[in-house]
């Protein structure tokens, strides 16, 4: 990890590798404020411009994705393989789909772009918030 930061260009701080180290193999799609949430936990002094200027730096250089799937706050993927996503409409959960669609778009509707790749987003409703409907249109809050 001190190998990654030093080849974005940023000094290897605790709370840099902390943030790296709450990143790796996170699959739930953080925020950037739920990331500084728990960095700030064994980091209190870190500042909200350090984790957003370290996940600048990770996006820039290829390290981190950002998903811009929620119009309300933007959520980073450290999983960099191509892939797409099922959101749930209740939740905002945002689950990964490793799964290769065959899409083509016909030459009038490409214009004459070059196609390098796509991104499918999915939008549901995952089970838990589908029980909770359920429960509350019969009653059986609980």
């Amino acid at each position: 990890m001190n190998r990654m930061l030093k080849d974005i260009g940023l000094k290897a701080t605790p709370q840099r590798m902390a943030i790296l180290d709450f990143l790796k193999d996170n699959t739930s799609h953080p925020s950037a404020e739920e990331i500084y949430e728990a960095v700030a936990k064994r980091f209190p002094s870190i500042s909200v411009a350090t984790v957003y200027n370290t996940l600048a730096a990770l996006k820039d250089k290829g390290s981190l994705l950002e998903l811009t799937i929620d119009p309300a706050k933007k959520r980073y993927d450290p999983d960099t393989r191509p892939h797409h996503h099922l959101i749930c409409l209740g939740c905002k959960r945002v689950s990964d789909i490793v799964y290769d669609f065959v899409l083509d778009l016909p030459g009038q509707v490409a214009g004459g772009y070059q196609i390098t790749g796509n991104h499918v987003e999915f939008y549901g409703i995952c089970p838990a918030c589908g029980q909770n409907k359920d429960q509350k249109k019969t009653g059986q809050e609980g």
